[in-house]
Parts: structure tokens; C-alpha cells; sequence
């Protein structure tokens, strides 16, 4: 047999997909709830690249109190670095939305276009996974992180002991994690 060819949907994925098959069981109305959040996380995608690519062109948007605008200016304004990968390991690694390091100050920031509500515990580890790859003592530098959302600034400033804490736990879980791997 000589099947059809679709090229056009190489690397794309169904939302009615196979591979996502519970939707089988949804009625009209899970579906619609679902359809929404799978459009949501579209959108925030987007926006999220979009950001980046203000913040590389150095292209400030209006002044306002929108999450957006307030995150890419506030980028833009600290000279930071968007979507900027931090990796200790195979096992511990991630994407800082945008991230600075200058005059001892860590700055990660973060942009949230959902209205789920937001763990600043995300921002607390990509401090720990920058210490680890840069070989830091969070005791030595101050660090801000910042969450935006839904029009507000979430600020925090976490203790060096909880950036300590993660980095050790980082190191732990991954030795055990490549000890499971390996079969020992």
C-alpha cells in the first residue's frame, strides 16, 4: 500500500490526537473547557516569544500597568537576557523567561499569562540551577525575582539558606536519579 502523504503535519500534534486520546470520554462541555485551555496555552505561548523578541530588539512597549508591557519594559530597563536556558544536569534543567547577572544582583524574572495562581518555588529553583552551572554561593550575591501577572508584580527576595537547600537537593536527587538509571 502507498499511503498519503502529510508532509504538512510532520511535527504537529491534534488537539483530537491519538496520542492524547482522553478526550474520548469528554461531552460537549469538557471539551469546550479543555479547547479553551489548549487555546490559552497557545496564546501564552506566543506572547511569551513575542516578549522575547521585544527584549532582544531592545523594543520597549507602552507605558502601562499591563503584565506585558510592565514585564518587557522592566526587561528591557535591567538589561536582561530572555528565555535564557539553566542547566545543571540532564536531569535538572530550565528556561528563565528573562534572567541578569551584573554588580553581584541575580534578576530572573518571570511572566505568567494564565490566571492559575503562581508558585514563586519556579523562580527559587532557577536561582539554584544558575549558582550550580556558575558555580556561585548564593551567599554571596543578592537576588531578586519577580513574577509577572493578572496586572501585578509579585517581588521576592529568598534567603541564601533556601537557595542553598535547593542546590543540595538538586545535586542528591540527580546522583540518585543517574544511580536508578544505571540499575544500581
Amino acid at each position: 500500500m502507498i499511503f498519503n502523504s502529510h508532509s504538512d503535519l510532520e511535527g504537529l500534534h491534534a488537539f483530537l490526537g491519538a496520542s492524547k486520546y482522553h478526550w474520548v470520554n469528554y461531552d460537549e462541555e469538557k471539551l469546550d473547557m479543555a479547547y479553551t485551555k489548549f487555546l490559552a496555552i497557545q496564546k501564552g505561548t506566543e506572547l511569551h516569544s513575542f516578549a522575547a523578541q521585544c527584549i532582544k530588539l531592545g523594543q520597549k512597549l507602552p507605558k502601562s500597568q499591563k503584565t506585558l508591557n510592565s514585564y518587557v519594559n522592566d526587561a528591557i530597563g535591567f538589561k536582561m537576557t530572555p528565555e535564557q536556558p539553566l542547566s545543571y544536569s540532564y536531569n535538572c534543567f530550565g528556561t528563565a523567561d528573562a534572567i541578569a547577572f551584573r554588580n553581584d544582583k541575580l534578576r530572573i524574572h518571570d511572566l505568567k499569562t494564565g490566571s492559575t495562581p503562581t508558585h514563586i518555588q519556579q523562580l527559587v529553583v532557577y536561582s539554584a540551577l544558575f549558582c550550580l552551572e556558575y558555580q556561585i554561593k548564593p551567599i554571596e550575591i543578592s537576588i531578586e525575582l519577580r513574577i509577572y501577572q493578572s496586572e501585578e508584580i509579585l517581588i521576592h527576595e529568598p534567603l541564601a539558606e533556601d537557595i542553598h537547600n535547593i542546590m543540595d537537593k538538586i545535586i542528591i536527587f540527580d546522583k540518585r536519579i543517574n544511580k536508578l538509571r544505571s540499575g544500581e
